[in-house]
């Protein structure tokens, strides 16, 4: 059909070609003159000879030879065109029966007639019917002419009759005078300007409307040999050159009509003016030659425009061909993209919320869907309005239609399927969580009710009742069985799903079971009567004593004192059941343990789940949105290249908690209590969120600058986010202290179980990553600091602290007045110094509130001593340096904060002594080697008491240090020879007047009284008389009161007991500091060395041995600078 219509169109517009052409053809075949007026204007112009209009009897044009005095002088070629011209404008008829000369040379001479006669014989080119002569008038010239022309008639080789005129009367009896301008006596009115004016305009139009018939013909072909494109490109262009070349035609075309139409005009002029005047018969033939070359151009004019809108519709119906299909392949792209994307819509989910996601999801693409349906029906309706047109391709604009309708019916149906699918998934999975948090709700039950309050009978009826009303739901939150949910659901039941099922399923059957064992624990317990005491009751003695330990047992009968059967029986029961009892609780706890620890996991995957999805959607959402082109206008220009500030490490982190730590949580599962291993294996990986939080300070500065810029607006409405991109941000710094709540969950809930160690490492190392989190942005906080941080070591510890400072010059003690109030210090402890700052005001909000830190002094480790236990506070301990010439009073907020900071200081100060120890032992095997044998005198190094002191303090390591916990850095090995020796009697002052009872750490053998006598005591397992009340501030923790009995245990690490309340039964660790303020001299217990390193206590305090040593050397080393 198509092929049909396109061959019809085609031989309509052929058909129009062929009628134009042949317009054209007549116009370009008519005789032209071949001398126009324009190429001899200067000629014709002369005046020579002229054709006047007026016509000889015979209809015969006359040719006027006027007057001309120096008409000898023209040449030759002159006259031939200008004679050619004038016998070429009559018609052919008029011309075919020959022209009428009139040559008047009534004022010339004989001579000039002659040689006239002579040269129009030899040039006139056309037909003469007669030649009339006005003679001269001179009786002379007269009579000569007269005479010579008789005798010399066959000179002028003329076959027509001359006729010689003595006058213009006789003229007239040859030509009527109407016929005859008014220089011969007529009244025909001519101007030869006028004449040759017409002439030139009718030439140029006859040549215009040719030119034109001429260019319609070569763009009539072009057109008509043209091939139709194959894209609208190429359609659209050619159709626009093609119209803008019929738009110049038909301006030629209209340029030429208004030209002739003037021309018209111009010949009707005088009849115009004058009514009567009557045209010669010249301008007749003008004005028909203008009308006829007016008629010729206007039918041109219809077939051109007849031919253009053939060939236009053409045009128009390939250009509407090439964009439906272009359109059509357009919409099938989408189309093919929605039903793919519509294909991946057949997961059933594993939650109701990632059911949710996927539906909304869904409804997503079912919105983009309609707008592209909506496309190919609207594409549809145009196809089938073209066919409707008679567009030329039917047969190729009808099948892309049907194929639209098709597409657009299947997608929109598979649509209605997918959504029916996924809200049956939702239906299935909102009734399996449902289950399974009535379950949950069960098992939460069952583990909330006291076991010893249900071994009472009201408590036992009073949990059955519980029960009871619980189970009372279940008929509105219990699933059916298998086989129901199957037939239900059969259509969304994948393997996946089915498991999931089959899981429910079996947590609901267990939890079912769970629920009759207890009510036939609680209905038993319930029932149970109190029984009345038995009237006989069996001897002691029987149940105490063997029968062969008694005599009266071995003479007697056996009946005679055996204990009653049935009381015995009821004995037995009685225990029986209450073993049973015990046994069923414990299996009951053991159980709800597990379940719990199975919750706390689930919820620890579901939330990595939700976490992992909102970091991809932050990265895709606001993240890639940085980069894209289209978004670009819409950043501020403080937002410009700022993606890394703003967002930090995040995508390191998506990464990694995606493709690794997200997949191994979900390898534990089902064994959460040894998910603890899962996270030591990735610690080191989990540091990266140390460089997220370091950042989040820019990051949070930049978001308050940008965070109302369009961009982001525009971000959160594609998101659908509620809040916005800062709540997001957080969501890292969240995500890494939720983890340590997890995991104290868990552990409480895998207590004796295999991987309980791991989880308290794991919760361990994540409250460490926490820690120097923590410890590190208020290290950054610091200002006022000279050095480089980095130099003072690994930052310990932090926290702020009351000091007070006292210093003495030399031998005299010298406080300062101004320190009665402490000065509030933040203290940070590195591995190499400690540093003490001022806290100042925070201000700003959000991270921008972070506190700062002035720096005040510095102390280096290795030239520090603490005391552990100042006087009056036991939250106080002393840190000082050059034998106490400084010294810094340190008050802690808690004890258990002092404890810490006491442990963490000894350990650094342990270290140092270890290695100097290390480093002097390795210069006494150099110096015996060097010496040849020759001993040392003690005065000659400081050294060598020190070593006495070190070996006589390996030998006893299990003696306990002083009581104040003294305890002081090591001498650098990088500086072995600087020392300062005092004497004896200024080393007796510094230790009992001024220090009163504290101890200079840099000398370990510059000791107390107090701290000798203390030397030898220690702190062991047993009961002990509490003589200060110990209260942690915790209500959870162990508090014991002045004349309660505690039980020591055990001895822990880092100096801490676990103790045993005996009053409250409460148990707990105390730090030994604690245990000797609590319990003191009452029970002659020691008290212990601040120290109680690997190298024993021995080694941080003095002996008597040391002393004496000191006395017999003369000499004590009161400082060692490092």
């Amino acid at each position: 059909m198509a092929l049909n219509l396109l061959s019809l169109l085609c031989k309509d517009i052929m058909e129009m070609w062929l009628q134009l052409k042949k317009i054209t053809d007549e116009i370009m075949q008519q005789e032209t003159s071949p001398l126009c007026a324009v190429d001899i204007e200067e000629v014709i112009k002369k005046q020579f000879a002229y054709l006047s209009g007026g016509r000889g009897k015979d209809g015969c044009p006359i040719i006027t030879f006027p007057e001309y005095p120096t008409f000898g002088e023209i040449q030759e070629k002159e006259i031939h065109d200008v004679l050619t011209y004038l016998t070429s404008i009559p018609s052919l008829q008029a011309a075919g029966v020959g022209f009428i000369l009139i040559i008047d040379r009534r004022q010339d001479k004989w001579t000039s007639v002659k040689g006239t006669l002579l040269r129009i014989a030899g040039s006139f080119p056309g037909n003469l019917q007669l030649i009339l002569v006005l003679r001269p008038t001179g009786l002379f010239q007269r009579a000569l002419s007269d005479l010579i022309f008789r005798f010399n008639k066959d000179e002028f080789k003329m076959k027509v009759p001359i006729i010689m005129l003595s006058s213009v009367t006789e003229l007239h009896s040859y030509i009527d005078r109407t016929q005859l301008t008014q220089e011969l006596g007529g009244t025909l009115e001519y101007c030869h300007d006028e004449w040759l004016s017409h002439r030139t305009a009718i030439e140029g139009f006859a040549l215009m409307v040719k030119k034109t018939a001429q260019m319609l013909q070569s763009f009539g072909t072009e057109l008509a040999e043209t091939e139709l494109p194959n894209d609208v490109q190429a359609t659209t262009s050619l159709l626009e050159v093609h119209t803008e070349k019929k738009e110049k035609m038909k301006e030629d075309l209209r340029r030429a009509l208004t030209q002739g139409h003037g021309l018209l005009e111009s010949i009707n002029e005088p009849i115009r003016k004058d009514p009567d005047y009557t045209l010669n018969q010249d301008e007749l033939e003008n004005l028909a030659t203008v009308e006829r070359l007016l008629g010729q151009l206007n039918e041109t004019e219809t077939a051109f425009d007849e031919f253009w809108d053939k060939h236009q519709s053409k045009l128009e119906q390939c250009l509407q061909l090439r964009h439906f299909e272009q359109n059509f392949r357009e919409i099938k792209v989408p189309l093919d993209l929605a039903t793919e994307r519509l294909a991946a819509f057949t997961d059933p989910g594993n939650c109701t919320t990632q059911v949710e996601h996927i539906l909304r999801d869904l409804s997503s693409h079912e919105e983009k869907t309609c707008e592209v349906l909506d496309q190919a029906k609207d594409l549809a309706s145009e196809g089938d309005q073209l066919i409707q047109n008679n567009h030329y391709a039917v047969d190729s604009i009808l099948p892309k239609c049907n194929e639209l309708r098709r597409v657009t019916e299947d997608l929109a149906s598979e649509m209605q399927l997918r959504k029916a699918f996924l809200h049956r998934c939702l239906e299935l999975h909102q009734s399996l969580e449902k289950a399974a948090q009535w379950c949950d709700e069960g098992i939460y039950l069952l583990a909330s009710q006291p076991v010893d309050k249900c071994q009472s009978q009201d408590g036992a009826q009073s949990a059955l009742q519980e029960i009871e009303r619980f189970l009372e739901a279940a008929a509105d939150n219990k699933l059916h069985d298998l086989d129901t949910i199957t037939n239900d659901y059969e259509s969304i039941l994948n393997q996946e799903f089915s498991e999931h099922v089959l899981k429910v399923l079996q947590k609901q059957e267990g939890m079912q079971e769970m629920f009759e064992k207890r009510r036939v624990s609680l209905k038993k317990l319930a029932a149970k009567q109190t029984r009345p005491v038995q009237p006989v009751a069996p001897r002691p003695e029987a149940f105490s004593k063997s029968p062969h330990s008694s005599p009266g047992l071995r003479r007697g009968s056996v009946n005679t004192f055996s204990p009653d059967k049935d009381a015995l029986c009821r004995l037995n029961y009685r225990k029986g059941e209450c073993n049973v009892s015990r046994t069923e609780s414990m299996s009951e706890e053991e159980e709800n343990l597990s379940v719990l620890r199975r919750h706390v996991m689930n919820e620890l995957i579901e939330t990595e789940r939700a976490y992992v999805e909102e970091l991809l959607c932050v990265l895709e959402g606001y993240a890639a949105e940085m980069d894209n082109p289209v978004m670009m206008h819409l950043i501020p220009a403080a937002l410009q290249n700022k993606k890394e500030i703003l967002f930090g490490n995040m995508t390191e982190i998506y990464q990694f908690h995606n493709r690794i730590f997200l997949r191994e949580l979900e390898n534990y599962i089902h064994y959460p209590e040894l998910v603890g291993r899962c996270f030591l294996e990735r610690m080191k990986d989990l540091q990266i969120y140390e460089k997220y939080c370091h950042n989040k300070p820019r990051s949070e500065s930049l978001w308050r600058q940008c965070s109302d810029c369009v961009f982001f607006q525009e971000c959160q409405k594609k998101l659908e986010h509620k809040l916005g991109l800062d709540s997001y941000l957080l969501k890292p710094v969240q995500r890494i202290t939720k983890y340590q709540l997890l995991l104290k969950e868990l552990l409480k809930y895998s207590k004796n179980c295999d991987g309980s160690d791991d989880l308290q490492e794991a919760l361990t190392a994540i409250l460490g990553i926490l820690k120097a989190v923590n410890d590190s942005m208020h290290l950054t906080a610091i200002t006022g600091y000279d050095g480089n941080l980095n130099d003072l070591g690994k930052l310990l510890m932090q926290g702020s602290f009351n000091v007070w400072t006292e210093h003495k010059k030399g031998h005299s003690k010298v406080k300062d007045l101004a320190r009665f109030k402490p000065m509030q210090r933040h203290l940070f402890l590195h591995q190499k110094a400690l540093l003490f700052c001022k806290k100042r005001e925070e201000n700003g909000e959000g991270y921008e509130k972070a506190p700062s830190y002035s720096f005040k002094h510095y102390l280096n480790m290795s030239a520090v001593g603490i005391t552990e236990n100042a006087k009056g506070d036991y939250k106080k301990f002393e840190i000082w340096c050059n034998a106490r010439e400084e010294v810094y009073i340190v008050q802690a907020p808690t004890p258990e904060i002092k404890t810490a900071w006491v442990n963490e200081i000894r350990k650094v100060l342990t270290g140092q002594l270890n290695a100097y120890r290390e480093a002097s032992q390795q210069k006494s095997s150099e110096q015996v080697f060097q010496s040849d044998g020759a001993s040392t005198p003690i005065s000659s190094s400081p050294f060598k008491s020190y070593q006495k002191y070190n070996k006589k303090s390996d030998e006893k390591k299990s003696e306990p240090a002083s009581p104040d916990g003294c305890f002081g850095s090591a001498t650098s090995p990088k500086y072995p020879e600087k020392v300062r020796v005092w004497g004896k009697a200024s080393q007796s002052l510094d230790a009992s007047e001024e220090n009163d009872g504290y101890s200079s750490a840099e000398d370990p053998l510059n000791s107390s009284d107090a701290e000798e006598e203390a030397a030898g005591k220690k702190l062991s397992p047993g009961k002990y008389t509490v003589v200060a009340e110990y209260d942690k501030g915790n209500t959870d923790d162990l508090t014991v009161k002045s004349g309660e009995m505690v039980q020591l245990i055990r001895e822990g690490e880092d100096g801490q007991w676990y103790v045993k309340n005996l009053n409250t039964s409460k148990e707990g660790w105390v730090s030994a500091t604690n245990l000797l303020t609590m319990i003191g001299d009452s029970k002659s217990s020691l008290s212990l060395c601040s120290s109680e390193s690997g190298t024993g206590s021995s080694n941080l305090s003095t002996s008597s041995s040391c002393s004496e040593s000191c006395t017999a050397s003369n000499t004590s080393i009161s400082d060692i600078k490092g």
